[in-house]
């Protein structure tokens, strides 16, 4: 009798290994695509670094112009400009920002911890509310708790943000003076670790609570209607029958498969990371990715742009890795790339 074959199934850290290195190589087209269309689009436009920072200066003539092109590459021909651009995104090199005198890398590092702890805060507020406040409307499905926050989420989704941050400097920071109107850190202070951690915490009030009631109406909306549904299921009248305590049901059979949608979300909010950063930023005078975004256009800097569209582009990457390695803790039935990690 030949012998049973034994398949030995691999382990969760070379599931893990498999899955990461499949959106590793998912997102290789995505870069190379994006990075294509920004170098086109840019090359479209009329003008360039050089004419921005002459027109800035208010002086310089022709040959000053053609030397500064030459210097930086910006004279070769458009073949020759998008090779040399191609090469150093290869080799990890962003090239030079013509605007600010340094490395893009440099100028994008300095900026990208800014608009991160202002969006993930903001972002992990506004679902956490959106979450119980969505949850209390579902289960109060009918009710006046639930037409209310319905109501209040609408009026939220109606609002613009610039106008609820506008509207938060007049009250807090103008009348009430409870709150900074800008800036992310008050200028000439000498504080110690703790003291400047929660100056910056405090500069930060303002435009994270203002990010988070944009996006809470979303989220509520979302946890409702996924709740609602996931309630009406087949599995949950089966845990009812079997006497489970209602708390149990709402919380494991109801409230973690409607996380579902609301980790989507978060997902392709990451996408608009730039997009509400930059509206926020103007408003708060916040040194983040979205204004050095606005200034890298207003400068006509392609170096620069490119850069922080391609840094966009991977944490948009690297969230939605996260995002799949959520599915696959909320929902068990999920499987990820070559087995199942969770």
């Amino acid at each position: 009798m030949p012998e049973a074959k034994s398949k030995v199934s691999p382990s969760r850290a070379a599931r893990f290994a498999v899955f990461l290195f499949q959106r590793v190589v998912q997102a290789i087209p995505v870069l190379i695509l994006v990075a294509i269309g920004v170098f086109g689009l840019l090359e479209l436009a009329e003008g360039d670094a050089v004419d921005a920072y002459l027109a800035g200066i208010g002086a310089g003539d022709a040959g000053l112009a053609a030397e500064l092109r030459d210097r930086y590459g910006l004279g070769d021909g458009l073949g020759s400009r998008f090779l040399t651009y191609s090469t150093r995104l290869v080799q990890f090199d962003l090239g030079y920002s013509i605007a600010f005198s340094r490395d893009v890398s440099t100028v994008i590092l300095e900026r990208l911890p800014n608009t991160l702890l202002m969006m993930i805060s903001a972002i992990l507020l506004s679902a956490s509310i959106g979450v119980i406040l969505g949850g209390i409307a579902a289960m109060r499905k009918g009710g006046p708790l639930d037409a209310g926050i319905t109501f209040g989420a609408l009026i939220l989704n109606a609002t613009p943000g610039f106008w609820l941050g506008l509207l938060g400097i007049i009250l807090f920071a103008v009348k009430l003076r409870w709150l900074p109107i800008g800036g992310l850190s008050t200028l000439d202070a000498d504080y110690g670790p703790v003291r400047a951690t929660l100056d910056v915490a405090r500069h930060l009030v303002l435009p994270v609570f203002t990010l988070a009631l944009t996006y809470l109406a979303l989220y509520v909306r979302l946890m409702r209607g996924a709740m609602i549904e996931v309630g009406e299921s087949g599995w949950v009248l089966a845990a009812r029958a079997r006497g489970v305590p209602e708390r149990q049901v709402v919380l494991r059979h109801i409230g973690r498969p409607a996380l579902l949608p609301v980790v989507t979300m978060i997902g392709l909010q990451s996408g608009t990371l730039l997009g509400g950063s930059v509206v926020i930023e103007t408003v708060f005078s916040i040194p983040g990715l979205g204004a050095l975004a606005f200034e890298a256009v207003s400068q006509r800097d392609l170096q620069l742009l490119a850069g922080i569209l391609l840094a966009g582009t991977l944490l948009v990457v690297f969230v939605n890795i996260i995002v799949d390695l959520a599915y696959g803790l909320l929902d068990p039935r999920v499987r990820l790339g070559a087995g199942e990690i969770a």
